[in-house]
């Protein structure tokens, strides 16, 4: 483990992505999950607001969380997501585009009533690659404070 609950301090950053946004996973998202016309084809995309071929908002959201496990997640002692506060999708994210960013940890605490357990409230943000905020997401989760507990 690279990371332990002592790391996720107030003010503590991680990078997320890139990753590059094809038009082929825009459109398998869509057509499984979220089957509006502006997600599932280019013509429909240019004619929306969106301006082109546009990834579904929890297409985006689950980007993110591939780039939160890449990045730190899959370091850690996590045990669960406890809810998510904030969901902001700022800007379409076009097929083509390439997301990055940064998760920040907002606050850290021992866990009252889960011994062994700690909840940091974490703040996603991904940019496009012109450095427009694309998705900001604010969330708490649980991580274990010790190896021993991560493991039990």
């Amino acid at each position: 483990m690279k990371y332990g609950f002592e790391d996720f301090t107030p003010g503590r950053s991680f990078p997320l992505g890139p990753k590059l946004v094809t038009a082929e996973e825009i459109i398998e998202f869509a057509e499984e999950f979220d089957p509006q016309p502006m997600h599932l084809s280019e013509e429909a995309g240019k004619a929306s607001i969106l301006g082109g071929l546009a990834a579904s908002g929890w297409h985006t959201c689950g980007m993110l969380m591939r780039m939160t496990v890449d990045s730190y997640i899959s370091h850690s002692p996590s045990q669960a997501g406890l809810g998510v506060d904030l969901v902001e999708w700022k800007k379409p994210v076009l097929a083509g585009d390439t997301l990055s960013g940064t998760t920040t940890v907002i606050e850290q605490r021992v866990s009252k009533t889960r011994p062994g357990m700690g909840v940091v409230k974490l703040r996603h943000e991904l940019q496009n690659q012109r450095g427009e905020v694309v998705c900001i997401v604010e969330l708490n989760a649980m991580l274990a404070t010790s190896a021993e507990t991560a493991s039990a």
